[in-house]
């Protein structure tokens, strides 16, 4: 990754991290948390990396539909925000999965640490 790009990351997570808990409220879901940007080297995708609370599959569901949903109201939010980049990035959320791996794992460690 270029300075450029890495700047780029830094602070469209940054402004991503206030944008969508307000474009995107719901009580059933509370809150979402961004964990990672990854902008492409053609600066045309940014992947956006979330987690939540509640990761039952219902959950999960319901947020990636709202993400989906409000994505252009986002996008244009954060080309408000940052305004010395000639096209603003397509936005693509995806769930990370790494925290739920990490309790299962917790989990698992906790089941033999009881079987003993």
């Amino acid at each position: 990754m270029s300075i450029t790009t890495d700047r780029l990351q830094s602070r469209i997570f940054r402004e991503l991290v206030h944008i969508v808990n307000n474009v995107v409220k719901n009580p059933n879901i509370g809150y979402i948390t961004l964990t990672e940007t990854k902008v492409t080297k053609d600066l045309s995708f940014c992947k956006v990396y979330y987690t939540i609370l509640k990761d039952d599959e219902a959950s999960l569901n319901k947020v990636a539909e709202l993400l989906e949903i409000n994505k252009k109201e986002i996008r244009m939010k954060l080309a408000e925000k940052i305004r010395d980049i000639r096209k603003i990035p397509d936005l693509v959320f995806e769930y990370d999965k790494a925290l739920a791996y990490g309790n299962h794992i917790a989990k698992l460690l906790n089941e033999i640490k009881n079987n003993e």
